[in-house]
């Protein structure tokens, strides 16, 4: 049900393999075209005046052929080129002809020059761009973005990565995108929300995942695997069954974020929550949801037998970084002699730093980690502008390193677990508030104690707390959007109709 992501490599292999499979490549590029243009007639039908700006590879191909149906179509249609029609070759040298012969026009590009469109198309660079974008092509995308006008975008943004999401200096701002053959994975993370718009993905009657030898990059998480996931409770089911989660943390002066952590679990369907926190902020989590266990817990030796009783252990929000969350996080790593079984943890905020600095090696495959760039950055020992610039690379070494599954939080959050890589294009610029991170560790925490898994429920909690942000911004709006509000928009989203 996942939709599978590439490499821009593995994209280009499978239209070489797509050409020696018996379609020319020139028939190829027309069906990209004619696609693109049912894409943008779907999106923009009223429009009769359209600026093609072509570059001067295949991607500029898919251009010129556009232009061409466009024209075809009765529109008027400005064909702007940065490389002139007479020093293309092969397939983009017939393209260009291809528009000439249907009677567009062709000017240079120039600074001076005025897009005369009411829709941009930007067929400049491709998915091989691997620099940053110089000379005209980047005055060229500066001018498309400075003009205002919507942009459709052919197969990528020029000057966006199609690995990484990172932007090559400047990139252009789309409204819809139109990728073909195999989408990828650049476009669903790091920068890249703020650049595609939509993405409208067109496989061109390729069946990519027929190719064996070219496993997928990663996978794009869909609602839809929601409903398969949490079927009815049987009538006979109990609290016992549903699991105990205990949460560690709240430190002194940072009660907030185990209160929030502790109450989302409880509304994502655990069967006992208990909260270990410091003693002063029982009383808020006791007015705030009597239904969590909250224990006052000066040290260790305050924590008794919770931790062993506990089915999960989320450690971290509020914890802090002093002798109080230090304790804490030490217990929580614990494995009790006593019993067979693994208890998985949740590890996010303050435990990750703690994990950077006071256990910088240890490996374990029963664990969450929940971190921002700045904590994935802090954990690898790098900037957290090494972790923008490509986000696969930085989750996947990560979670090499560390074992288990591995959250990246962000713009197109990535989970790196045994089974690889999956992405999730939910949310919205709402979540920039603080305690997002916290209600994330507690839906975590639920859906591990009802057994769902490590990599399952790292998924699933993903993608229910960015669906759940994206349902409470749509009745109430982005600004204002807090933490607390998603509870009970995740609790919808557990129980599908």
């Amino acid at each position: 049900m996942l939709r599978p992501l590439y490499r821009a490599a593995q994209v280009g292999e499978l239209d070489r393999r797509t050409i020696a499979g018996g379609i020319e490549g020139f028939a190829l590029m027309q069906r990209a075209a004619s696609s693109a243009w049912h894409s943008f007639r779907g999106r923009w039908p009223q429009v009769r005046a359209i600026s093609v700006l072509c570059g001067g590879g295949n991607n500029g191909g898919d251009g010129h052929v556009l232009a061409a149906l466009a024209a075809q179509a009765g529109l008027k249609v400005q064909r702007i080129v940065l490389k002139e029609i007479s020093e293309l070759q092969g397939d983009a040298a017939r393209a260009a002809q291809l528009a000439t012969s249907a009677g567009v026009g062709c000017v240079a590009w120039h600074p001076e020059i005025e897009l005369t469109g009411e829709v941009v198309v930007d067929a400049l660079l491709g998915t091989g761009l691997d620099g940053e974008v110089q000379g005209d092509f980047r005055r060229a995308i500066e001018a498309i973005n400075q003009s205002g006008l919507p942009v459709l975008a052919i197969d990528i943004p020029s000057g966006l990565a199609a690995d990484t999401g990172a932007v090559l200096g400047v990139a252009v701002q789309a409204s819809r995108t139109v990728t073909f053959i195999g989408d990828k994975l650049g476009l669903h993370t790091g920068a890249a929300p703020g650049y595609t718009g939509e993405v409208d993905f067109r496989p061109l009657g390729v069946k990519a995942l027929a190719f064996f030898d070219i496993p997928p990059a990663a996978w794009l998480l869909d609602e839809a695997i929601l409903a398969e996931s949490f079927c009815p409770r049987q009538r006979t089911a109990h609290k016992g069954d549903m699991g105990h989660v205990l949460v560690m943390g709240g430190g002194p002066g940072l009660g907030g974020a185990g209160i929030l952590a502790s109450q989302t679990a409880a509304r994502l369907g655990a069967g006992k929550i208990s909260l270990a926190t410091a003693p002063e902020h029982v009383v808020a989590s006791l007015v705030r949801c009597p239904e969590v266990m909250a224990h006052g817990v000066r040290g260790v030796a305050d924590l008794g037998e919770l931790p062993a009783q506990a089915d999960v252990r989320v450690v971290g929000p509020g914890l802090g970084k002093g002798a109080w969350g230090q304790a804490m996080l030490q217990s929580a790593l614990q494995k009790d002699s006593d019993s067979p079984r693994s208890v998985p943890l949740v590890i996010d905020a303050d435990g990750l730093n703690l994990l950077a600095t006071h256990w910088p090696e240890l490996r374990r495959d029963d664990w969450i980690l929940t971190p921002h760039p700045g904590e994935a950055a802090r954990l690898l020992g790098i900037s957290a502008g090494e972790v923008q610039a490509d986000r696969p690379a930085a989750v996947l070494t990560l979670q090499r390193k560390r074992g288990g599954v591995v959250i990246l939080k962000g713009a197109g959050s990535l989970v790196a677990g045994p089974s690889g890589l999956v992405v999730c294009p939910y949310g919205n610029p709402g979540m920039a508030s603080g305690g997002m991170g916290d209600a994330l560790s507690g839906i975590l925490g639920a859906l591990l104690a009802q057994q769902l898994g490590l990599e399952r429920s790292a998924w699933l909690g993903t993608l229910i707390h960015a669906l759940a942000a994206d349902r409470a911004a749509a009745q109430k709006g982005e600004r204002g959007l807090l933490a607390g509000d998603l509870a009970s928009y995740a609790r919808e989203l557990v129980n599908p109709g």
